[in-house]
């Protein structure tokens, strides 16, 4: 979702500070030049100092991180990270490191447990009362400013000044989400981002795009995230990225979805007792937080901006779904990667603050979310402008004919500029909305998405004899396909009509609740007109596909039958008639006598899944 924008523009530096306060550097500060092989083909870089600076160590410490030894611009290998975490777990006995299972490649995704009671297992966890915080890092391995600014904060957590953090809260952190992806690094992997020398790649070794696979959960290790999710059950996931696009200001953005989600007051305690204090912490360090930045018009600010209101397919709209508060930070990839390592430091140990004080409330919010139970779902959002405007950090910027395309291109001029009152538009129109059913079935041969189901958590049973109900059935019109393959998968979507039906559903069909914490999930991956149901993403598939058929010879005197014994049907077949189309298509007016017999596929089309 993040926008994309090629940048060409001639290298200069602009002295220019965040703060006139933080201006001075720090005499114990490492001296650092933020200069990228790339550096020449970016905007200008602005000189940064803050507040933050104060929490590096001195890359000749014993405990320096690789990122602090290495001049602030390398972030360490897979073999490396977990070196240098393995020597600081041998020292305390408050962090523990558990594998949340192996990649496609055989690497373990780690996940380093850190508390005060020293706790090793998710029921160990569960027992000391205190809010969770999972902290994600490298889901897009390139942009890995989380691992970095973590492995600081475990250090300072357990040998330096932020120990008291762990008593109000337990921090689960994965360094490194796409293990694969992160060990296929070079200097060439992001082309619009400052550093860190070397990246890893955006998608895992079989080139799927993680946070494009919650709702579907195809990959390996994001099946190994949710069950991690299962197991640990966090109160709040925090997940690190770098984003693309314009120039601004902001340098640690974040966001969350919106009130009109299904998660609403997990919302207002984001929004309302998370940002504020997040945002101050931020500042005084010297950073310049804001919310998710997303252009309307790359090439024209005056356009506005865009508010995003993800589905679950992204972490953030994953969240919402199954009432997680997520929060996905987006650093700024223009600004340096010392920055933006600090300011993923300050932001995270600021969380855990919050969490200690605010935890309660919180996990009322979720309660409240998880028991809610809404008599209508949102399925689809239209977009629609916002009441308010937005007074945005921005960049100055020219436009100039290109040479080399031929058009209009940008050069941002590393000047700040406010642009005050622009227009926000965001999808937040509902627009497809189905009532809540009590319950679905899936017959038991639909074994892939049963798996992925209880891949999620969510809680079903099984009939244990055949069984008679009269539930309701979607019935499909022609379907439309994808031109090309997205993530892995041909997505397919069909026009909807439902029937009540009265059937014999055989012993293993599954039966899922929705009176469930889950429940809003399982509706939006069932329901086949939510943009990331099951049946979008082409696990049902087979359904679309025609096997048996009708040879001419044969419907032809079969048609006459039907219309001498039904006049009924010989008054519609008349009526069709009138359609001269239809009238001339000979192919056409047979297929529609084999529709109405009893010969045809009752279950051509027709969704799998029903609905009480």
């Amino acid at each position: 979702m993040r926008p994309k924008f090629s940048y060409i523009s001639a290298v200069f530096f602009i002295c220019f500070s965040v703060s006139a306060a933080n201006s001075d550097v720090p005499a114990s500060t490492p001296q650092v030049v933020d200069t990228y092989v790339n550096d020449t083909i970016l905007p200008p870089s602005i000189v940064w100092h803050g507040e933050s600076e104060s929490l590096l160590m001195a890359a000749d410490d014993p405990w320096a991180t690789p990122f602090e030894q290495q001049g602030l611009k390398s972030s360490p290998s897979y073999d490396e990270t977990f070196a240098w975490l393995d020597k600081l777990i041998a020292t305390s006995d408050k962090l523990h490191k558990v594998s949340l299972g192996k990649s496609p490649q055989g690497r373990d995704i780690w996940m380093i447990v850190a508390s005060q009671e020293g706790v090793n297992t998710p029921e160990e966890l569960q027992a000391n009362g205190k809010p969770s915080l999972l902290v994600q890092a490298g889901i897009h391995s390139g942009e890995i400013d989380g691992k970095d600014a973590g492995m600081m904060l475990l250090r300072d957590m357990v040998m330096g000044d932020k120990q008291a953090l762990l008593d109000g809260a337990n921090l689960l952190f994965v360094p490194i989400f796409s293990v694969d992806a992160h060990e296929r690094s070079g200097q060439f992997n992001r082309v619009n981002q400052r550093g860190p020398v070397e990246m890893g790649w955006r998608t895992t070794a079989n080139n799927l795009n993680l946070n494009r696979d919650y709702a579907k959960a195809d990959s390996l290790e994001m099946q190994h995230m949710l069950a991690a999710i299962n197991r640990w059950q966090p109160d709040l996931y925090i997940d690190v990225h770098v984003t693309d696009g314009i120039d601004y200001q902001y340098d640690v953005t974040f966001g969350y979805n919106l009130a009109q989600g299904l998660s609403p007051a997990s919302y207002r305690w984001l929004n309302d007792k998370y940002r504020p204090l997040v945002e101050q912490a931020l500042t005084a360090q010297g950073h310049v937080p804001g919310p998710l930045v997303f252009a309307i018009d790359n090439r024209d600010m005056s356009q506005g901006m865009s508010l995003w209101n993800a589905s679950p397919r992204y972490s953030n709209g994953y969240g919402d779904a199954r009432h997680l508060p997520t929060i996905l930070i987006e650093n700024h990839s223009l600004k340096p990667f010392k920055q933006r390592v600090l300011g993923t430091y300050v932001m995270l140990a600021s969380t855990l603050d919050i969490l200690a004080e605010q935890g309660t409330a919180l996990r009322s919010a979720i309660k409240q979310d998880s028991y809610r139970y809404s008599d209508r779902i949102t399925l689809t959002w239209q977009s629609e402008k916002q009441p308010k405007g937005w007074d945005f950090k921005g960049i100055d910027y020219r436009l100039e004919q290109s040479p080399i395309s031929g058009e209009t291109v940008v050069r941002w001029t590393g000047e700040p500029k406010l642009y005050e009152n622009l227009p926000v538009i965001g999808n937040t129109q509902a627009e497809i909305k189905v009532n809540r059913p009590s319950a679905y079935y899936i017959p038991p041969q639909w074994q892939e998405v049963i798996e992925r189901l209880n891949i999620h958590g969510i809680r079903m049973t099984r009939l244990e004899q055949p069984t008679e109900l009269t539930l309701t059935q979607y019935q499909f019109g022609e379907p439309t396909f994808a031109a090309k393959d997205y993530e892995g998968r041909q997505r397919v979507s069909a026009p909807v009509l439902s029937h009540k039906t009265k059937l014999e559903l055989p012993a293993g069909t599954v039966k899922i609740s929705t009176q469930q914490p889950l429940g809003d999930l399982a509706i939006l991956l069932l329901e086949p007109q939510s943009p990331d149901s099951l049946l979008q993403w082409g696990f049902f598939n087979p359904i679309f596909t025609r096997t048996e058929y009708i040879e001419h010879y044969a419907v032809e005197p079969l048609a006459v039958k039907m219309l001498k014994e039904d006049p009924a049907l010989a008054a519609e077949f008349e009526a069709a008639l009138k359609d001269p189309e239809f009238a001339k298509d000979a192919e056409a007016r047979l297929r529609w006598f084999y529709e109405r017999s009893p010969y045809y596929d009752k279950q051509y089309r027709v969704y799998p899944v029903l609905r009480d």
